[in-house]
């Protein structure tokens, strides 16, 4: 399966894409940072970088696509930009009937990392050894954004990833997996979850 994560941001929008097989391994298909200039009028910085998704969508014809959620922050003009920006990716993929999946700073960690509250430094090692790179991708925003393609493939299930905590028997039946069957980071990305279902405002991955 072939997924495109998007680290949104106004200044610096982080797009990376990855093919996923299904014993979870991750190849590296292409990534970039889309920027936009803060001299521009927020309308031409929207287009610019609507032009960039564009033109990664349709040259690397993505199966699924991965957004970071948003969150509330204590800059309004930040979390504005990042907003919009992810409504710009919402409707590119719509237009193309692409299925998206918002996923939480948190959960990404998780995935990654096996720890909720892991630090950029962490979730860019990590990235970097799951897809074989001998360097971590820069800027921080590039392994955000494939540390989300990951993530939405392992979480999912739908590349054979192992993190969500139910299963399938031969005949298709759900099965629930108990706490002590679970991994390391099956039990990070269920934490994760339930914070995110809660009145508790992850950090975000742009810290």
């Amino acid at each position: 399966m072939r997924v495109l994560g998007i680290d949104p941001g106004l200044t610096r929008c982080g797009v990376g894409v990855v093919d996923v097989a299904g014993n979870r391994s991750a190849r590296l298909v292409d990534v970039t940072v889309l920027r936009s200039g803060l001299d521009l009028p927020l309308e031409q910085r929207l287009l610019m970088l609507a032009e960039g998704l564009e033109e990664m969508l349709d040259r690397h014809q993505p199966q699924f696509v991965a957004i970071e959620r948003v969150f509330a922050q204590n800059n309004v003009r930040t979390v504005m930009g990042t907003a919009q920006i992810s409504g710009v990716a919402l409707l590119l993929a719509a237009k193309r009937g692409l299925p998206v999946t918002l996923h939480t700073p948190s959960e990404v960690k998780a995935a990654i990392t096996g720890y909720g509250s892991a630090d950029k430094k962490q979730v860019g090692t990590m990235v970097a050894r799951i897809l074989g790179l001998t360097e971590i991708p820069k800027p921080a925003d590039a392994a955000d954004a494939l540390a989300l393609a990951i993530c939405h493939a392992w979480r999912t299930g739908i590349a054979g990833g192992t993190l969500p905590t139910t299963g399938s028997t031969p005949g298709g039946s759900p099965v629930q997996q108990t706490p002590a069957q679970q991994t390391p980071a099956q039990k990070a990305w269920r934490a994760a979850e339930r914070s995110a279902s809660v009145s508790v405002v992850p950090r975000s991955l742009k810290r």
